[in-house]
């Protein structure tokens, strides 16, 4: 029962948390540095830089959805490679994702440069201890190169090319035996791969189209070798807008294989703050997380999200 409690206080002391700071305006200071006075500052330049820091102007913005979702219900249990160790089919699910402008216009195309930085965790917060069935740890970085296509059917908005890391932070454990004899197997798992996405606009439509592939060379996919016949070398996503709903529905896949997987999110603003969202997340297919990437996984999580 305290494990359940905690789950969904969680999210109400965070929704607290920005319902508090929208209270007491947009500009939300940090009241630590309350007493600073920087108005009698002469030199423009310091005044500058002290005013960024009194405001905490640091550049960071959302870059995915930022998100805690006390329930996701799956159709079948996890299955852990640690003996005495049963996961459940219920668990709580976040990601906090940032990305930071670096650069801009080095080839006169108005292009945009970025890095970012996504972590998603699986916590197992129903069972004894709590732990972390796993972390993904997700830095990127990426150019946008905007596209002002007003006349064609196509109506592009952008091409994005990006580099990126994604593992779960683990080591090799392939020799690892425990005292029953019973093999732990290789919990690191990891793909370096850079894609494209070409984004289309239709009113209030958003449609991305991503083409990706791993590194060359075998040792980009040492730890999973077949991850590409689970996760697919293309993904089409469309982000719909109507009101104040916002829907997202995404399809990847390899077409050899056959496999892949379907996302689909809504999300909407909580009645007391426009900030917090209800956000609700149903996926089916492969590659949910990295540890069970081969494994088939149906799953409906349900929670707050505090970007879109």
């Amino acid at each position: 029962m305290r494990k359940i409690l905690l789950s969904f206080f969680i999210p109400i002391v965070i929704f607290a948390f920005e319902a508090d700071n929208c209270a007491f305006g947009q500009e939300q200071k940090d009241e630590t540095k309350s007493q600073i006075k920087i108005s009698q500052i002469k030199n423009d330049k310091s005044k500058e830089s002290m005013e960024k820091w009194l405001n905490a102007e640091f550049g960071l913005q959302p870059y995915r959805a930022n998100y805690l979702l006390p329930i996701g219900y799956a159709k079948d249990d996890y299955t852990s490679n640690i003996p005495d160790t049963v996961y459940k089919n219920i668990e709580a699910e976040l990601q906090v994702s940032l990305k930071l402008k670096v650069g801009s216009d080095l080839f006169g195309l108005d292009e945009k440069y970025y890095l970012s930085y996504t972590q998603q965790a699986f916590w197992q917060v129903y069972i004894p201890s709590s732990p972390f069935r796993e972390s993904i740890y997700n830095p990127e970085g990426f150019v946008i190169f905007p596209i002002r296509d007003n006349y064609s059917i196509f109506q592009l908005r952008s091409l994005k090319v990006a580099l990126a890391h994604k593992s779960n932070g683990q080591p090799n454990t392939s020799d690892v035996i425990f005292s029953n004899g019973q093999a732990l197997g290789n919990l690191s798992k990891s793909i370096n791969y850079y894609y494209m996405t070409l984004r289309l606009q239709h009113d209030t439509l958003l449609t991305d189209i991503t083409l990706l592939a791993p590194f060359p060379g075998s040792d980009n996919l040492s730890d999973n070798p077949d991850i590409m016949d689970y996760l697919g070398y293309s993904e089409v996503k469309f982000t719909y807008f109507i009101n104040a709903h916002m829907f997202s529905g995404m399809v990847r896949g390899n077409i050899v294989t056959g496999k892949g997987a379907v996302e689909l999110t809504y999300s909407h603003p909580h009645p007391l703050n426009d900030s917090t969202y209800w956000y609700v997340k149903f996926f089916s297919g492969y590659v949910e997380s990295l540890i069970d990437y081969n494994k088939n996984v149906t799953k409906l999580s349900i929670g707050f999200s505090f970007s879109r």
